[in-house]
């Protein structure tokens, strides 16, 4: 179990998080929040790149700081931006993290051509890394993030960037990952937790905000979301009276789905709606 227990982190006279209290078990977790909100910062106090300004982060009960190597050793982590050299292959890159991780040498060749294959990069391994796709290089990254088997995969905001077909086959590496560990997805895309996540981790005002199932946090806006037909010439108006969740361009009229704090004032004819993750998304940081 990793558990975040009142961690606080400041720069001086800035917050970036505070007194935030978590306890997470093996499975995906997605950390929700816009960009700036202090997710980068809480993940590298769990990877330890940054020490907190006040509480501690344990793992099976151990303070990781005191635990040193020992849990750098479980952890996996993919940042925003990784390196690496442009000239080498997936396996020599990958040959030459294992060095640095010291794995045993008869172990190597084996998990690398094993992770190659898990992230359907098999047939490019001896091709530099050059040539390659944004997609292809955040697979190389999923793959040096899992060199060392980790019991903690750390992926800060791997998706941007990629289009919509790299983006699902990304989440599909991902969601079968978090079987038999604890998985961290930071992103501001809701698409790329909200099918995959077994709890969602959000993030307001440097606190946490809420921590639930996707379907638990939806529910949260239940009875507050609606779609509505409106002539394309009310919608400015319409707007500036309710929050407008989402509008599609109709043929002579405009659909809208927009958010209510309550029952009175709705217009007639709307329609009420099953809120997703991206309503909860949009009403709690807009």
């Amino acid at each position: 179990m990793l558990t975040l227990a009142k961690v606080t982190k400041k720069y001086g006279n800035h917050t970036a998080v505070e007194d935030i209290s978590i306890n997470m078990e093996n499975g995906l977790y997605g950390m929700l929040a816009p960009n700036g909100a202090g997710k980068t910062t809480l993940i590298k106090m769990i990877t330890t790149l940054l020490l907190p300004t006040s509480g501690e982060i344990l793992y099976n009960g151990m303070n990781i700081w005191e635990m040193g190597t020992a849990y750098r050793d479980l952890v996996g982590y993919l940042p925003q931006q990784f390196g690496y050299y442009k000239n080498n292959t997936p396996t020599q890159y990958l040959n030459y993290l294992a060095c640095l991780k010291k794995m045993p040498k008869k172990q190597v060749a084996g998990r690398i051509a094993e992770l190659l294959e898990l992230v359907g990069l098999s047939d490019v391994a001896h091709k530099k890394m050059k040539k390659f796709s944004g997609g292809m290089l955040q697979r190389v990254g999923i793959a040096q993030a899992m060199l060392n088997d980790p019991k903690i995969l750390i992926l800060d905001e791997p998706t941007a960037g990629l289009d919509p077909k790299e983006r699902v086959r990304f989440r599909n590496i991902i969601s079968a990952l978090g079987k038999d560990r604890i998985v961290i997805l930071s992103t501001h895309i809701v698409s790329d937790i909200e099918s995959i996540a077994n709890q969602v981790i959000m993030i307001k005002n440097q606190h946490l905000y809420q921590m639930d199932t996707v379907d638990a946090i939806c529910n949260m806006l239940e009875g507050s979301i609606y779609e509505l037909e409106i002539p394309n010439e009310e919608f400015e108006s319409f707007e500036q009276e309710y929050q407008v969740l989402s509008a599609r361009q109709e043929s002579g009229h405009m659909l809208v789905r927009f958010y209510v704090e309550e029952e009175e004032g709705i217009p007639k004819n709307s329609v009420l709606c099953n809120a997703n993750l991206e309503d909860v998304f949009l009403v709690v940081y807009q």
